[in-house]
């Protein structure tokens, strides 16, 4: 018997429902990354640094998103739990502490916090706008930038339990950390179907981290003692033997990111100058929200300019106030000697020259700001992979 035209165009619907429904299926059940497959699902972003290198400002930039729940440093807790060891040994316990807060798992933090009951016990929980937030706190609207001493004051108390359950209703979990010197150990999670994992490696001009280092010293010794996996270092060289430490990292992520990264890295890295963003903060921070699956909102927009284009108003050694960004980054410039310019860029030629430095050669050049130390980034490295 004839099939009649109505027949037929209802028959062909219903394969191509099938078909789509099967695609659909197979590729939630396909083991390729979650980025390329489901637009979606919660986004995880790592932002890793180091100390001094403006990490605080690109967290903060984060954490004001209505859409992120951004934690500062979590890592800490293992680092202060475990300081009697060096970083090598503590990067798998660092791995895998990061990935349960990435899922949202809070009772990673008894391994670390034994007496963890609420808020308060977080590192710096009053610099996370998610915290001051609902579920977790009524203080701050999530449409609304977070003030940090009401929130300290208001919001420690409340639950651990009430963390987990804020964490869950964001899109994106958002991750700053200064205690990871290597990709290889995060593997794992690039790799893990549960995880959307993007890294975006900020970086700075070593000699002005090492000012600014230096500026807050006493504040980083027991992290100095961890990089340099405890070793007896006299005290006059701590800070160079870090930074050198510090420029050496950034080669090794850099050349493992971008020569011949394995497969799952595809899309997940972006390199980041915190020179380049205190020159144009509005289109470098537009870029960073793009990778990261973020739309810049208005509010936001006003904030970062107002942010980057203000006065300083205090000393405090990790905190995010209004100043003049550019004049920051070059700061070190009028400040630093040349000869501990000179040593800087000895212990850090390679990592400087991948990352677009130019060195200066006298005291005299290295005082004339009219003459531009950077180079474009793409020269020297193919940037987001």
């Amino acid at each position: 018997m004839p099939i009649s035209r109505v027949n037929l165009i209802l028959l062909l619907f219903l394969q191509g429902a099938m078909l789509l429904l099967f695609c659909s299926w197979y590729m939630g059940q396909s083991p390729f990354s979650p980025a390329s497959v489901n637009n979606t699902a919660k986004v995880h972003v790592l932002l890793l640094s180091t100390h001094r290198s403006g990490s605080s400002f690109m967290g903060e930039v984060f954490n004001q998103h209505p859409s992120v729940f951004h934690l500062m440093e979590p890592a800490w807790h293992v680092w202060t739990s475990l300081q009697k060891h060096g970083a090598q040994v503590l990067r798998m316990a660092v791995r895998d502490f990061l990935r349960s807060i990435f899922q949202c798992d809070f009772s990673v933090m008894e391994a670390y916090l034994p007496n963890y009951q609420g808020v308060s016990d977080l590192f710096l929980f009053m610099r996370s706008r998610a915290l001051c937030s609902p579920p977790v706190c009524s203080l701050t609207p999530r449409n609304q930038m977070s003030n940090e001493s009401q929130c300290s004051k208001v919001c420690g108390g409340h639950n651990r339990q009430l963390v987990q359950e804020a964490c869950g209703t964001y899109s994106h979990v958002v991750l700053k950390e200064v205690r990871i010197f290597e990709l290889e150990s995060l593997y794992p999670l690039f790799q893990d179907p549960s995880l959307d994992l993007r890294v975006i490696h900020l970086v700075r001009d070593p000699r002005a981290v090492l000012r600014s280092r230096e500026h807050v010293s006493r504040n980083l010794d027991k992290d100095n003692a961890i990089i340099l996996e405890q070793r007896d270092i006299p005290a006059a060289e701590v800070q160079f033997q870090v930074m050198q430490e510090v420029c050496r990292s950034h080669v090794r992520i850099i050349e493992r990111a971008t020569l011949e990264p394995p497969p799952f890295l595809k899309g997940r890295y972006k390199i980041v100058r915190y020179e380049d963003i205190a020159r144009n903060p509005l289109k470098e921070i537009n870029a960073i929200y793009e990778f990261v699956g973020l739309k810049m909102t208005t509010e936001l927009d006003k904030w970062i300019y107002s942010l980057t284009h203000g006065m300083k108003t205090d000393n405090l050694p990790f905190n995010v106030g209004s100043r003049n960004a550019y004049k920051t980054s070059e700061a070190w410039r009028e400040v630093l000697s040349h000869n501990r310019v000179k040593q800087i860029q000895e212990l850090c030629q390679e990592a400087m020259s991948l990352l677009g430095y130019r060195s200066v050669n006298s005291e005299e050049e290295q005082k004339s700001l009219d003459k531009d130390l950077l180079m474009p980034l793409e020269q020297y490295n193919p940037g987001t992979i």
